[in-house]
């Protein structure tokens, strides 16, 4: 089992790489912000993997765009609130692969900072969500097969719900970590 290590700074490990931290905005299926300040966070092991899948894109004249990394298991727990259904959410008593540092969601954007079109969104608890699903138009569905190759090539594999989830192979297998920062209450409401 791996053990407990020191998550890694993604913006300052690269600070090329768009990140917009959709847990950090209200712009999430709670719909007002968690997370109180816009840390990406991730295990190295995931960073090493992260780095390979940064420079396949490149090859491809893709960027990646991550909308979210670690995550505090209190930000779980208001996920779950959210969306207590575990084909999209994990119930925070068994714990996300997030939360221990192992997890990534992004989607990819062109040579002119256009996000890709990906047939559903980010956070769309939708069966459209799913990766391979029969709705989403062909372009789409080629941009999710460019993903998933981005990815797989760096290390990661996705899940079987959620296009833009991806995580380490024995994601689960690393220990949940205490949260390495503070979230809004569920009370919170954005101004």
């Amino acid at each position: 089992m791996p053990e407990e290590c020191q998550l890694v700074d993604v913006a300052k490990t690269f600070p090329a790489l768009h990140i917009d931290l959709k847990y950090a905005t209200a712009d999430n299926i709670t719909g007002r912000p968690i997370y109180q300040e816009h840390l990406c966070l991730l295990h190295p092991d995931a960073i090493t993997a992260l780095t390979k899948a940064i420079g396949i894109a490149t090859l491809a004249g893709l960027k990646l765009v991550v909308y979210d990394a670690y995550r505090p298991q209190q930000a779980q727990a208001q996920l779950w609130q959210a969306c207590p259904d575990p084909e999209y959410v994990v119930d925070v008593a068994i714990g996300s692969n997030h939360s221990r540092g192992t997890a990534i969601d992004v989607t990819l954007m062109d040579e002119h900072n256009t996000v890709l079109d990906m047939g559903a969104g980010f956070d769309e608890m939708h069966d459209r969500s799913h990766p391979y699903h029969p709705s989403v138009p062909p372009q789409a569905q080629r941009h999710r097969l460019l993903l998933n190759a981005i990815m797989f090539g760096g290390g990661f594999v996705g899940i079987c719900s959620e296009w833009w989830h991806f995580e380490l192979p024995q994601a689960a297998s690393y220990p949940l970590l205490d949260d390495q920062f503070a979230c809004f209450s569920t009370t919170h409401t954005a101004l």
